[in-house]
């Protein structure tokens, strides 16, 4: 834990440092239009080839700062700046919105999520179910569920079919993003990780994806995105999110493997709840298997 804070702390700092070098920049003369957008990478692929497109159209440069949402959320709040916050499930948004971080009423849906298995390509464990991971020798990983919402939906499924205690003891590492949580299995540093279905589409040549049983999926993620409280130029932030939103940004959304309607989601887990919120066991501890 004191690890984690330490990690969160510098992450802060570098976000700190980022913002100043742009109040600087404008200070100093450069006239460019720029919004800052603190995002979860669990859309870092298609954020970052909808930013670029945004500018060739509109002149205004979206910079990216990509992570853990929990940690971008932290970020924003220490730092009191940032135009838009877009976090990889809606359990963040719901947090910033509480808070007071973002404009409620300007919180749209850009797409859906599902959790489910990833493996190494080929799938060389013959991992097939969840209940696969708790077997001895097999080492997983998931998002820190503190800071980053695949680990938490992670944590989520594990207890409501009640492996969660039997899973956590193969548990050998716990990822500070969506991003680092797909690159572990990819870079075969575990058998599996418990993530989201897109992961394959970011890696198809190094990742493959096990899709849970409809009844094993508790709740169906989504990924928001709000304008900032702190902006200074609330207009622009919303011009991007109504880009991601329209034709040619869902486009892109479907081009990296994202869902893009609730009905197509439910295709996955009818009887699964739409967003909500989770909380941790009280008893979860970040304790890995050496």
């Amino acid at each position: 834990m004191e690890l984690s804070s330490k990690k969160q702390r510098v992450a802060c700092l570098i976000a700190i440092t980022f913002l100043l070098f742009f109040s600087l920049a404008n200070a100093a003369g450069v006239t460019e239009k720029r919004l800052i957008a603190f995002c979860g990478s669990a859309s870092k692929p298609v954020l970052e080839e909808a930013a670029e497109r945004f500018y060739k159209e509109t002149g205004i440069r979206v910079d990216l700062n990509l992570g853990g949402s929990g940690t971008m959320l932290s970020q924003m709040k220490l730092a009191r700046r940032g135009d838009l916050y877009i976090p990889g499930s809606p359990d963040y948004m719901v947090k910033a919105i509480r808070d007071g971080i973002v404009d409620r009423d300007s919180a749209a849906i850009l797409a859906y999520l599902i959790i489910a298995i990833d493996v190494q390509h080929g799938n060389p464990k013959h991992i097939k179910t969840l209940s696969d991971l708790a077997k001895p020798g097999m080492r997983v990983a998931i998002g820190n569920p503190e800071a980053v919402c695949v680990g938490l939906y992670a944590v989520e499924v594990l207890e409501r079919i009640g492996l969660l205690t039997k899973v956590q003891k193969n548990i050998v590492t716990h990822a500070p993003s969506c991003e680092a949580t797909a690159a572990l299995v990819a870079m075969k540093k575990v058998d599996a990780v418990i993530g989201w279905d897109v992961f394959s589409k970011w890696n198809p040549k190094k990742i493959d994806t096990i899709l849970l049983k409809s009844h094993e999926i508790p709740r169906i993620a989504y990924i928001p995105a709000a304008v900032s409280t702190y902006s200074q130029d609330k207009k622009g932030a919303q011009r991007f999110i109504d880009f991601l939103a329209s034709p040619a940004g869902q486009k892109i959304f479907a081009k990296w493997g994202y869902i893009a309607t609730e009905k197509e989601a439910r295709r996955f887990a009818p009887k699964a709840e739409i967003g909500g919120e989770y909380k941790l066991p009280v008893n979860y501890t970040l304790s890995v298997q050496k």
